[in-house]
């Protein structure tokens, strides 16, 4: 007597619960070791790997997919936290840079592995082809859910990265 075929319905609602279940203990891990949220910890890391540090608000925002008023919240509480610096551009003195601190740096090196890098270091040692296909199907299960048209930033993380600033 052979096996039964698994139901594919339950497998791949299996499979999204998992993914949601790996961000959301990814989330706890990372704000018991540092104290950050995904977003910030993002924040930091861009900004760590600046030639000088520093970085506009704009230029977050646009690298990480979210609003100016996004990354001004987020900075505001890394500022409380003495992580990062709000100073003069060097390049355009009416602007205010990002800058990280040395509290800052070590966060980043004392964080656990992002969810998010674990994914990207495997995605991109996959071929072409596979890239190609995973992005179709996740595009698929994104429509199927109607989240395709949602606003979203390359940051894993459960709750939306524009509620942190509220």
């Amino acid at each position: 007597m052979s096996d039964p075929v698994p139901d594919r319905t339950d497998q791949s609602l299996i499979a999204l619960r998992r993914i949601l279940r790996a961000t959301e203990l990814y989330e706890r891990k990372l704000a018991q070791a540092a104290g950050l949220s995904p977003a910030q910890l993002r924040v930091l890391q861009i900004l760590d790997k600046k030639d000088h540090g520093a970085a506009t608000p704009k230029a977050l925002a646009t690298q990480m997919g979210v609003s100016q008023a996004t990354v001004t919240a987020l900075v505001d509480k890394l500022v409380a936290r003495d992580m990062v610096s709000r100073r003069r551009s060097e390049k355009d003195r009416r602007q205010m840079d990002v800058a990280i601190s040395v509290k800052g740096r070590d966060a980043v090196r004392q964080s656990p592995d992002a969810l998010q890098q674990k994914f990207v270091k495997s995605f991109e040692g996959l071929l072409d082809w596979e890239q190609a296909q995973l992005v179709a199907s996740l595009e698929r299960v994104a429509s199927m859910l109607d989240a395709h048209e949602m606003d979203a930033s390359p940051v894993l993380t459960i709750r939306d990265i524009r509620q942190e600033g509220q």
